[in-house]
């Protein structure tokens, strides 16, 4: 049984990190930090947990990881890096959940995030944790950066008609909305019920901070520049990303684009490519690892519509960071993630 250390506890994502590792058949959690609920029962904070997790949060300063098979930081960003080294030095494997090895230019990460990077020299050692694009690597990875919601299923979405070059680079379109857990476990108004609840909204039109890691994602996979206008908005959901994309398609597009689906996710455990002429919806994924992906051409015409929906707490952070922690510590992928959906 693999020991597993958490830093940050306390969040949306924390939670669902104890919620899946709870029943994983071959990890135990045994340490979980938080400085806020230092000393407290997790069931505590987390009743769903009560006669599952008996564990209580200890101050991250006090926190020993040599014991540590590996360790997942859901804390905000700007803090997995400070820990990041003390980690790897203790022999654990890091997997951060936050955005501060996504990015492999520091000074980029500076520009979106608005500090500097205290360890840039880890940032190309890190491995992007998409394990669809990045199986292989994982596998020998010491340093995960687990990529955002967004992020995950806009990049989902693309990657079949880029990596077969049979759409445009330029004047991609991710129309994307997420419910407000993604916004995490913060006391703001907007994210208020009252607030949040009957209504709809774009938000960071001027730029996200998913933008660039998703701009670096699909340019590896085009092998050439992108250009993607990003429109993220807040739906009122609890949870849930939903994904609608718009690529213009190349005079030599195969009519059918189903068929670069299927065979681009078909040994994919966690990607389910939909029928022809499917539209899937955020509850068909609801507490569930999978990302479901429908692909249309309006009128046959020239442009390619495909729809991504995914558990933005699941998918879109502790199913894939513990999905990637298989793959690391060499257990079955889909471990602790055979889960399906809630219904209703």
């Amino acid at each position: 049984m693999k020991r597993i250390g958490i830093i940050g506890g306390t969040g949306y994502t924390g939670a669902e990190l104890l919620r899946i590792l709870s029943v994983h058949p071959g990890a135990r959690v045994t340490m979980v930090t938080s400085r806020e609920r230092d000393g407290a029962a997790v069931s505590d904070v987390f009743p769903s947990l009560r006669g599952i997790l008996d564990l209580r949060f200890i101050d991250p300063a006090d926190a020993d990881f040599t014991s540590c098979a590996a360790v997942f930081c859901a804390a905000p960003h700007g803090v997995a890096m400070t820990h990041a080294r003390k980690v790897l030095d203790s022999g654990a494997v890091f997997l951060d959940l936050s955005a501060d090895f996504r990015l492999r230019d520091a000074g980029q990460w500076q520009s979106w995030y608005g500090m500097p990077h205290t360890c840039p020299e880890l940032l190309e050692e890190a491995v992007y944790g998409l394990p669809e694009v990045n199986r292989a690597q994982l596998r020998n990875a010491r340093l995960v950066a687990l990529p955002g919601c967004y992020p995950t299923a806009v990049q989902l979405g693309f990657l079949p008609l880029l990596k077969e070059g049979m759409a445009e680079p330029r004047g991609l379109i991710a129309d994307a909305k997420s419910g407000v857990s993604g916004a995490g476990r913060r006391a703001e108004a907007e994210y208020n019920l009252c607030e949040a609840a009957e209504s709809f909204k774009a938000y960071a039109l001027g730029g996200h901070r998913h933008l660039p890691e998703i701009v670096q994602g699909l340019r590896e996979a085009a092998g050439t520049e992108v250009e993607l206008l990003f429109v993220p908005h807040l739906a009122p959901m609890i949870r849930g990303i939903h994904a609608t994309l718009y690529a213009k398609l190349r005079a030599d597009a195969p009519d059918d684009l189903q068929k670069i689906y299927e065979d681009s996710y078909r040994d994919e455990p966690f990607v389910d490519v939909m029928p022809a002429g499917a539209c899937p919806d955020t509850r068909t994924v609801r507490g569930s690892n999978m990302c479901r992906i429908a692909v249309h051409r309006p009128g046959d015409g020239g442009t390619a519509v495909i729809l991504a929906v995914e558990d933005n707490l699941v998918k879109g952070a502790a199913g894939q960071a513990v999905q990637a922690m298989n793959l690391v510590l060499g257990m079955d992928e889909t471990a602790g993630l055979q889960s399906p959906a809630m219904t209703p």
